[in-house]
């Protein structure tokens, strides 16, 4: 696996466009301090596997640039992803050596890494950085029970324009903006993904997101590029309604 290791110089915790949302989000200017003394950068090219199931985990990390997912594979060899890692989701887990699932690079990716050890003893002393992974945690946990709703109960048009909100609010969240039409952003993942991840075939799911487009739900600029311009009505098509929704 190649990977290519950036200097830290080059991207100070102040400038960080994830900072407001990582797992660093609490932490005062003499924390961010001690941070900076024990992070680095990690690249990886689209594709690439940043770490396999059962291998031991040295390091924690925040996503940066980039979406990567978790993929699981059963003894047969058929293989599902579980979850889809956007930029300011944390990777690793304190305390655990070892990591559950495949974690691999979706598109180019960038990741702000932390030795496992220096950062659990962190932890310890600094607790903005443990309430803030414990919200994130609890924030993960409210995602996966709203994906068992979305698997389980949801019609193949309201997984997909549901997919559609999770990452259009994200995505606005990481720009500072509300999450209010009109909204833009780059699909991250392949119709082929799309279909792995809602438990859809690839025709369903092509033939839905050009129902959405159809309806005037989405525009989309080549096959990646979409535009929601009311974002009460994309809600609306993934069955929340524009007060509850989908968690970030």
């Amino acid at each position: 696996m190649t990977l290519h290791e950036v200097p830290t110089l080059l991207h100070r915790c102040g400038d960080c466009p994830i900072r407001h949302r990582a797992v660093c989000a609490r932490c005062d200017s003499e924390e961010l301090t001690t941070l900076e003394q024990i992070k680095y950068y990690r690249s990886y090219q689209a594709g690439q596997t940043v770490i396999w199931s059962g291998d031991k985990m040295d390091f924690v990390a925040s996503v940066v640039t980039g979406i990567a997912t978790l993929t699981q594979t059963l003894e047969d060899g058929r293989r599902q992803m579980v979850g889809l890692l956007l930029p300011s989701d944390f990777v690793g887990r304190p305390g655990r050596q070892t990591v559950a699932y495949d974690v691999t690079a979706t598109t180019d990716l960038l990741m702000c890494c932390f030795r496992r050890k220096p950062f659990e003893d962190m932890m310890q002393k600094t607790p903005h950085v443990g309430q803030r992974l414990l919200e994130m945690t609890l924030d993960e946990l409210d995602a996966a029970r709203e994906w068992m709703l979305l698997l389980g109960r949801k019609t193949a048009r309201e997984k997909i324009a549901s997919l559609l909100a999770i990452i259009a609010r994200r995505d606005a969240s990481l720009k500072l903006r509300d999450a209010k039409g009109p909204l833009t952003f780059d699909l991250p993942l392949t119709r082929e993904e799309m279909a792995d991840y809602l438990g859809l075939t690839l025709e369903t799911v092509s033939r839905q997101v050009s129902a959405l487009k159809r309806d005037g739900v989405i525009a989309l600029e080549g096959k990646r590029h979409v535009i929601v311009n009311d974002f009460a009505r994309l809600l609306e098509e993934a069955g929340d309604d524009s007060d509850g929704g989908l968690p970030v």
